[in-house]
């Protein structure tokens, strides 16, 4: 996205009124081809970026995960992970070449992070694909997650710790990212467009079907209980734009209750995108829409006006000088 003018413009305005830019994972797209064209694609935005504000903090997402594979391969595994692990990255390696390029102008830091990051003692970030294993939505990752707890096992309970997200999820992230460096799955263009065409033809994208797609539908509940069977869900048939929205927020909410309600104080307020969920003292978690923002200890506040659906405007408290801006 930032590699379209309009949209660049308006964040590097923004950005002298933050101390601090948040790229909240999946900052390069690894899914769409191969890491070399992302990097080529990605290095003058994250170089005009990280020369316009103090301090860059970088979190990895599902799309990009590949970026953590050599420090996973080297950071030793006795060492929990945690909320928030320091990552410590090779020049060598793509992680390397990305911190690089925040840092070119040699001006500002740049701190990478893993799962996620805390902005402030009640303030956590972290980019969400932790959900992928609580998703109701049958979609690649969900999938992947199911077959791997499915023959591998889970601790009692489900997963509670980030390693356990990592043994479910990680394998299907590395077969997708390995998929896309080899140019794609057949039909799908090489440019990771394989689930949204399915998914269209499902009639997610709210489209007329066709006589194929008609058959698909149908056919997919059936589908979708058969995987249910097996042991892969629970999983739902509906795909639509709604379900895809509610299900993920649920999904994290899961995420949510297993990990940080256990180990943080009660009211901490978790980033994640576009949204802003509080756990309180009784583990349950609500979801609101955030700003792009958060506040200093101390610092004064104002009110904003945030969209957060094209016919609703909701209120949220903003800082007078914002310390971080997460994108």
């Amino acid at each position: 996205m930032l590699r379209r003018e309009r949209e660049r413009g308006a964040l590097l305005e923004a950005l002298p009124g933050f101390d601090r830019l948040v790229l909240l994972g999946d900052v390069l797209e690894l899914r769409h081809g191969p890491m070399r064209e992302a990097l080529a694609a990605a290095t003058p935005v994250l170089r005009e970026l990280g020369s316009a504000v103090a301090e860059v903090v970088v979190l990895a997402g599902n799309h990009d995960h590949g970026l953590l594979r050599g420090w996973f391969e080297r950071r030793d595994p006795v060492v929990p992970l945690g909320l928030e692990s320091a990552v410590e990255s090779d020049p060598r390696e793509p992680l390397g070449a990305v911190v690089a390029a925040l840092a070119a102008d040699g001006r500002g830091r740049v701190r990478v992070a893993y799962p996620g990051a805390w902005l402030r003692e009640d303030v956590y970030a972290i980019h969400g694909h932790y959900a992928d294993r609580h998703n109701t939505v049958p979609i690649v990752e969900r999938l992947g997650a199911g077959l791997t707890v499915r023959l591998a096992g889970e601790p009692g309970g489900g997963p509670a710790r980030a390693e356990d997200y990592e043994a479910a999820l990680a394998p299907m992230y590395a077969w997708i990212d390995t998929v896309a460096q080899l140019g794609g799955l057949r039909g799908s263009g090489g440019d990771g467009s394989f689930q949204v065409k399915a998914w269209r033809a499902l009639g997610g994208g709210g489209g007329r079907l066709g006589v194929r797609g008609r058959a698909l539908a149908a056919a997919f509940p059936v589908g979708v209980a058969g995987l249910n069977v097996a042991g892969l869900g629970p999983l739902r048939p509906d795909v639509s734009a709604a379900e895809l929205r509610r299900a993920g927020l649920r999904a994290f909410t899961q995420v949510l209750t297993r990990r940080p309600a256990r180990t943080c104080c009660s009211g901490i307020r978790i980033a994640r995108g576009r949204w802003l969920t509080t756990i309180r003292a009784s583990g349950a978690a609500s979801s609101t829409p955030a700003a792009g923002c958060t506040t200093r200890p101390g610092s004064a506040t104002r009110r904003a006006t945030v969209p957060t659906a094209p016919d609703s405007r909701r209120s949220w408290a903003t800082p007078a000088r914002p310390s971080s801006l997460i994108c």
